[in-house]
C-alpha cells in the first residue's frame, strides 16, 4: 500500500519560480517609442528581475509590462513627485535593492527627472548601470540623412514666439546638427522660426518613429514651414532635426553676445532700436525681427 502524504505535504503549495539574481543598484532602462518588438532581451531580463520599476505613469508602464508579460512591482516617479520619490528610491538602493527606472517610452534622462535620481544615486556611491535601447532622438538623426559625426539634442524651444527665436538663435552658429522635440501643433510655428533664424538649411522633419504611421520628411527649413503651412499640424510625436551651418556662416559676429555688443555700438552711434536692429541684420545676416526684440530688451535693460 502506498504511502499517504502527511498533513503538511498535502497543504503545502507550489513553490513560485525564483527571479534570477540581479545586482543591486538603479537600472536605467530604455523602454520602446513606439513598437513594442524593440525591447532588448536586457532589458526584459533587467525588468522581471528588479525589485521594483520606477516610472513616470504607471498606466502606461504597466499596460507595457502587460504584454511583455512582466509583474514587478511599479512606482510613479514624475517632475511633480520627484523630490518626494526620491528618497524613497534611494533608500531601496541602500538596501540592496535593484532599481529599475523607466521613462514612458525611450531612454530616461531625456526630457524626464531622472537624471536627478541618477546623480543623487552616484552620490550615495550606489551603482548606475545604463541598460541601452530605443531613443527618438537618435532614431530621427539616422534617418535624417544629415551629418551624424556631431550633433546636438536640444530639447524642446519654447513656446511664445520671441522666446523661441532667441533660443533658435542661441542654437544658430553651433557647428553641428540639430535634434529638436516639438509638439504637433506648435509644430508649423516652429518651423517657420528655424528658416527665419537659421536660413533655408537641409531637415528633416521625423514622426510617429517605429509606429504604424511613421513619416519622415527631408526637405529644406523652408520647404518644410510651407508644407505644415498649408498641411496644418500633423498628428502624433515630432522630432525635427536641422543640418548644421555652413562653414561661412560660423563666426563671433552672430553668436548671441557678439549681436548684444553690436547693437550697443549702434545705440552708442545714435541710433533708435529699430535703426540698430537693421544694421546688424545688415552685417550679420541675422533676421531683423529677431534683432530688433533683442535691441528693444537691451534698451530697456540699459535704461533701467
Amino acid at each position: 500500500m502506498a504511502p499517504q502524504p502527511s498533513h503538511a505535504d498535502s497543504s503545502s503549495k507550489p513553490t513560485p519560480p525564483e527571479r534570477p539574481n540581479l545586482a543591486p543598484g538603479l537600472y536605467v532602462v530604455a523602454t520602446p517609442i513606439g513598437n513594442a518588438g524593440d525591447i532588448t532581451l536586457r532589458a526584459l531580463e533587467v525588468l522581471k528581475a528588479a525589485d521594483v520599476i520606477a516610472c513616470e505613469d504607471t498606466r502606461t508602464t504597466g499596460s507595457l509590462m502587460a504584454r511583455l508579460g512582466i509583474r514587478t512591482p511599479r512606482l510613479p516617479y514624475h517632475e511633480h513627485n520627484a523630490a518626494r520619490q526620491r528618497p524613497a528610491l534611494l533608500s531601496r538602493l541602500a538596501e540592496g535593492q535593484a532599481v529599475a527606472l523607466v521613462s514612458d517610452a525611450g531612454t530616461p534622462l531625456v526630457n524626464d527627472p531622472g537624471y536627478k535620481l541618477t546623480t543623487a544615486a552616484i552620490e550615495a556611491g550606489h551603482a548606475v548601470i545604463p541598460i541601452p535601447g530605443a531613443s527618438a532622438p537618435l532614431a530621427a538623426l539616422v534617418a535624417s540623412g544629415l551629418p551624424s559625426d556631431r550633433f546636438l539634442y536640444a530639447g524642446f524651444p519654447p513656446p511664445k514666439d520671441a522666446a523661441r527665436r532667441t533660443f533658435i538663435a542661441e542654437l544658430a552658429p553651433i557647428p553641428a546638427t540639430l535634434i529638436l522635440f516639438e509638439s504637433a501643433r506648435r509644430l508649423p510655428d516652429t518651423l517657420v522660426a528655424l528658416a527665419d533664424v537659421l536660413g533655408d538649411r537641409p531637415a528633416a522633419v521625423c514622426r510617429e518613429l517605429t509606429k504604424l504611421y511613421e513619416e519622415i520628411r527631408r526637405e529644406s527649413l523652408t520647404a518644410l514651414a510651407q508644407h505644415y503651412a498649408e498641411m496644418g499640424p500633423p498628428k502624433g510625436e515630432v522630432v525635427i532635426v536641422v543640418g548644421p551651418p555652413n562653414p561661412e556662416a560660423i563666426g563671433p559676429d552672430r553668436s548671441p553676445g557678439a549681436l548684444d555688443a553690436r547693437l550697443r555700438a549702434a545705440f552708442a552711434e545714435g541710433l533708435g532700436t529699430k535703426d540698430a536692429a537693421a544694421q546688424v541684420a545688415a552685417d550679420t545676416g541675422v533676421a531683423r525681427r529677431d534683432l530688433y526684440q533683442r535691441a528693444l530688451t537691451l534698451s530697456q535693460e540699459d535704461n533701467a
